[in-house]
C-alpha cells in the first residue's frame, strides 16, 4: 500500500496538479475579452509588463498594498498562513531526503525545529481563519461548506505530518495519511477555490497591466499599491 501511494498515486497527483494548473491559466486568458481587457497591451508591451510586475510583486510582500495596510492583524495571519503552505514542504528535510534519494535534486533545507515552527503556525492561522468564517457575520455570509472542506484540505498534511514526525501513537498510520492527504491537495487545487496557487497570479498579471496601460500608467509612475 505505501509503496503504490508513494508511487503511481503520488505521480498522478503531480501531474493532475501540474495539467490542472495549465488548463486554469489557458481558461483564463482565453476568457479574457479582447475589446474590453487587452486592447493596446500589443501596442505598448513595457508599460503592461512594467504594470504586471509592480501588482504581483506589492501584492507578495506584506503591507506592500493600501489593502494589506488596511487590515495589518488579517495580513499577518494570511502571510504567516500561506508562507508556511508553501515554504514548509519545499524545503522540509524530509522532503529533501526523498528528492536526493529518487531523483538526484539536492536543495536546501530547513531545520527541523523550524519546520516545526512554520507547521504550527499554519494549523494556527487556519484554525484563526476558520473562526474568522464563523464568527464575523460578514465573512460568514460570504462562506459556504466548500470553503470550509478547503481550508481542512490545506491544513490536514501539516498537522499528519507534524504526528508522524513527532511519532505520536502510529506513526506509520500517520505516515500514510500525511503522504495521502498531501496528494489529496494536490488534487484539489485544479478543482476547487486551491487553484488561486495559479489565479491570483493570472488576475494581478491581468490588473497590473491594465492599469499599466489604460489606467493612466502611461501617464505617471503607477499606482500606488
Amino acid at each position: 500500500m505505501y509503496l503504490f501511494i508513494t508511487g503511481p498515486l503520488l505521480w498522478f497527483s503531480f501531474l493532475f496538479f501540474i495539467i490542472g494548473c495549465v488548463v486554469h491559466v489557458i481558461l483564463y486568458i482565453n476568457g479574457l475579452d479582447w475589446k474590453l481587457d487587452r486592447v493596446t497591451y500589443t501596442k505598448n508591451i513595457p508599460y503592461g509588463l512594467n504594470g504586471a510586475a509592480r501588482s504581483v510583486f506589492f501584492w507578495l510582500i506584506p503591507y506592500g498594498t493600501q489593502s494589506w495596510r488596511n487590515n495589518p492583524a488579517f495580513t499577518l495571519i494570511v502571510f504567516l498562513f500561506h508562507f508556511g503552505i508553501l515554504f514548509t514542504p519545499l524545503f522540509l528535510n524530509a522532503h529533501q531526503v526523498i528528492l536526493r534519494e529518487r531523483w538526484g535534486i539536492n536543495l536546501w533545507a530547513i531545520p527541523d525545529s523550524l519546520a516545526d515552527v512554520l507547521t504550527l503556525c499554519v494549523i494556527a492561522t487556519a484554525l484563526i481563519l476558520l473562526l474568522r468564517r464563523i464568527a464575523l457575520p460578514s465573512v460568514r455570509i460570504l462562506s459556504t461548506f466548500h470553503d470550509i472542506v478547503v481550508l481542512v484540505i490545506a491544513v490536514l498534511p501539516f498537522i499528519t505530518g507534524f504526528l508522524a514526525y513527532h511519532q505520536v501513537s502510529d506513526s506509520q498510520f500517520w505516515l500514510m495519511l500525511h503522504v495521502l492527504s498531501g496528494e489529496l491537495m494536490l488534487i484539489a487545487i485544479p478543482l476547487s477555490k486551491l487553484s488561486h496557487v495559479v489565479k491570483f497570479f493570472c488576475s494581478r498579471v491581468q490588473l497590473g497591466i491594465d492599469f499599466g496601460v489604460k489606467r493612466g500608467g502611461m501617464k505617471s509612475g503607477g499606482m500606488k499599491w
